[in-house]
């Protein structure tokens, strides 16, 4: 169960923690508890609620209007409200509603749905990005279980190999990339879209996945030619060691493009040799592929 600080309600919901304490004494729409050191928190519960209440009052609902209704006519309302339109901002608050309760039915139904009306790239690029960043704010407090992380990841993973699937294999004469994270890197979600962007870009791929020795990566590269390298640093290598990887993996594949991104690479200060090209996202990555 999870405990949430006020402003993380107000991160995930978009409603100010001013107007969350207003609406807590004019209507007492949500009731904090408080920790044995009388520091306020709120459950799943209250996060699944401001969520809700937030939809309804962003769409013209008046507060006093949703503290009327019920629990469930406020779900049927959300929900009703999320079939008329397209709003990309209900999609993912949606989304955390399904995640906190584990609703595996509910989740594929909203991204089988935005599949059809967007398309599989835009989902991903349009919805579920910013799902997990706006999700990360959980991840950083704790306030994910192990198994809620799993069932997110693995549901997405799924979504995602199932479309890599769907693409043609590029003959073998095509241009050949190998995609791999560094060892103990185990942030596997963008680098399986970045797959998806560099085969639908009619390149030969070669996925080694999640965590992968650096020897391994060399006999891969050699044994099949590699001509691009696409990588993802989100937590390793350390910052104090970036530089010099990325100096040896230029320095071992000379002759081979590296495309890299991730959350490390951003946050930390690095000077690219000439055949690295750092990308921000998916969207980059299929600019310089083309």
């Amino acid at each position: 169960m999870g405990k949430y600080s006020i402003k993380e309600l107000e991160r995930l919901s978009g409603i100010k923690a001013h107007t969350i304490r207003i609406w807590e004494k004019r209507y007492s729409l949500i009731e904090p508890k408080r920790t044995k050191t009388n520091i306020r928190y709120y459950s799943d519960e209250d996060l699944k609620k401001i969520i809700n209440v937030s939809i309804l009052n962003s769409h013209g609902v008046k507060i006093s209007k949703i503290n009327e209704l019920s629990l469930a006519e406020v779900s049927q309302q959300v929900s009703t409200l999320s079939e008329q339109e397209n709003s990309i901002g209900i999609y993912i608050e949606q989304l955390i509603v399904a995640m906190v309760d584990m609703e595996e039915e509910q989740f594929d139904k909203i991204l089988g749905s935005l599949s059809v009306k967007l398309g599989f790239e835009r989902t991903v690029l349009e919805v579920i990005y910013p799902f997990l960043e706006k999700i990360g704010v959980l991840w950083l407090t704790n306030n994910i279980t192990p198994a809620q992380e799993h069932f997110i990841s693995h549901l997405i993973r799924q979504k995602i190999i199932v479309a890599i699937d769907g693409l043609v294999l590029a003959p073998k004469q095509s241009k050949r990339a190998i995609l791999y994270l560094p060892e103990h890197e185990l942030h596997e979600i963008a680098l399986l879209f970045y797959h998806y962007i560099v085969k639908k870009n009619g390149l030969r791929t070669y996925y080694l996945g999640q965590s992968v020795p650096y020897q391994s990566l060399k006999s891969a590269c050699e044994d099949h030619g590699a001509e691009v390298i696409v990588t993802c640093l989100t937590t390793h290598p350390k910052p104090s060691d970036i530089q010099r990887y990325i100096n040896q993996l230029c320095k071992d594949f000379p002759s081979v493009q590296i495309f890299a991104s991730g959350y490390a690479l951003k946050k930390t200060t690095v000077s690219y040799p000439s055949n690295m090209k750092p990308f921000a996202n998916a969207l980059e990555l299929n600019e310089l592929l083309k």
